[in-house]
């Protein structure tokens, strides 16, 4: 008798959503998202203000992320130097509307609203990672572009 989870597994959307890469972007994402946390809150302890550290924060998380994603997730190989260029500038530039996301939230609810930084952080880390993933799939590391 077939199980639950044995019809889940091969129902079409269920191999299409649960799949080694979203597997892997999920792992890979939660590292960056660690590498994000513990440069923000250690940037803020050595007395960053909230956006300093969030920013600076973003930029080694989101170096991170290009290496993990490249390699790990996504599997994309470069020609040549040119569209390699072309990648990390898609990749940087498709983050900073996340980042523009992050910053804008943090700025209002924390710096204007004074909620906790941290359920602020994490709350917006989960929209952050959804965002990301839509443009790496679709936008950088996309085999037909």
């Amino acid at each position: 008798m077939k199980t639950l989870f044995d019809k889940l597994k091969n129902h079409p959307f269920y191999q299409k959503v649960i799949n080694r890469e979203t597997i892997s972007y999920g792992i890979s994402g939660v590292l960056t998202t660690l590498v994000n946390f513990i440069s923000y809150e250690g940037l803020y302890r050595l007395g960053a203000t909230n956006l300093t550290a969030n920013w600076i924060a973003w930029v080694i998380a989101v170096t991170f992320a290009y290496m993990v994603n490249k390699w790990s997730v996504f599997r994309s190989r470069s020609e040549n130097a040119k569209v390699e260029v072309i990648k990390i500038f898609k990749f940087y530039g498709a983050r900073l509307v996340s980042l523009g996301v992050e910053q804008v939230g943090m700025y209002i609810l924390v710096d204007k609203l004074g909620y906790y930084r941290w359920l602020i952080k994490i709350s917006l880390s989960l929209i952050v990672i959804i965002i990301n993933y839509v443009f790496s799939k679709l936008y950088i590391f996309n085999k037909d572009k």
